[in-house]
């Protein structure tokens, strides 16, 4: 008779699976009009998300299968559910041109996974990511919807234009080739690597539950903004210093 094995990969491996379990519960929060109670899954999932790569290299249980079962995880909780929202919650009144924009995190997380895993030549963690990490693409989308769309936003017009602007950034940031910061893991090793980034997301992480989720959206936007000022920066850097090369080249088959 055939005995069941049981690996030490089965704790992550249970944790991912719990995140896509979150996502689907999002979805069908939304579908009855819950949608503060769906956002609170999507924020769930991406709690577990962070917990099961952390407890696999904890336990050395890090794996191809895991990376890819975390990976179709994160296309429903952090792409096809949070796109679920934004139409159920305000992109239906657009019909078809709705469901298009609606879609653009789906299709855009999606994509942005499957070159992640064309490209993985580690298991190990990384200090930086191409592109907008999925789970920080749907955190920010839900936080602008939850806390700032009616809140804080004032006048149809103006919301309109707002949330098919924040949406189509978001997407296109996770499809970009802008590098942002991996978060800190809860480890001594991690705050001796990157003592001053790992503070600042500490105090990020106290702000958002001091202010009960009000200030996530504009730390999200700010971690991208930031982001793309360094990919900026270090893009102009680069042709400045190919230019020079150029010059260089030139000159000497002048003096030639």
């Amino acid at each position: 008779m055939n005995k069941i094995r049981i690996t030490k990969s089965l704790v992550p491996n249970l944790l991912t699976l719990v995140n896509i379990f979150c996502g689907f519960a999002a979805i069908v929060y939304a579908s009855d009009g819950l949608f503060i109670k769906a956002s609170l899954f999507i924020l769930l999932a991406a709690v577990f998300d962070m917990l099961d790569g952390f407890t696999a290299r904890l336990i050395n249980a890090a794996s191809e299968f895991g990376s890819e079962l975390d990976s179709l995880c994160d296309v429903v909780s952090f792409g096809v559910a949070p796109s679920f929202i934004l139409y159920k919650s305000y992109f239906y009144q657009f019909n078809e041109w709705g469901i298009l924009i609606a879609s653009f995190p789906a299709l855009a997380g999606a994509t942005r996974l499957a070159r992640f895993n064309v490209q993985l030549v580690s298991l190990e963690d990384k200090k930086y990511f191409t592109g907008l990490p999925i789970p920080s693409g749907a955190l920010t989308l839900i936080s602008y919807l939850i806390f700032f769309h009616n809140d804080i936003v004032s006048g149809e017009p103006l919301r309109t234009i707002l949330m098919f602007v924040v949406t189509i950034i978001v997407s296109l940031t996770m499809v970009s080739t802008i590098k942002f910061d991996n978060l800190p893991r809860p480890s001594k090793a991690s705050f001796k690597e990157r003592p001053i980034f790992s503070i600042l997301f500490v105090v990020a992480l106290l702000s958002v539950v001091i202010t009960k989720g009000d200030a996530l959206f504009p730390l999200m936007m700010l971690y991208i903004l930031l982001s793309f000022i360094r990919y900026m920066f270090l893009l102009f850097n680069q042709r400045s210093m190919e230019d020079e090369d150029i010059d260089v080249e030139d000159s000497e088959d002048i003096e030639n």
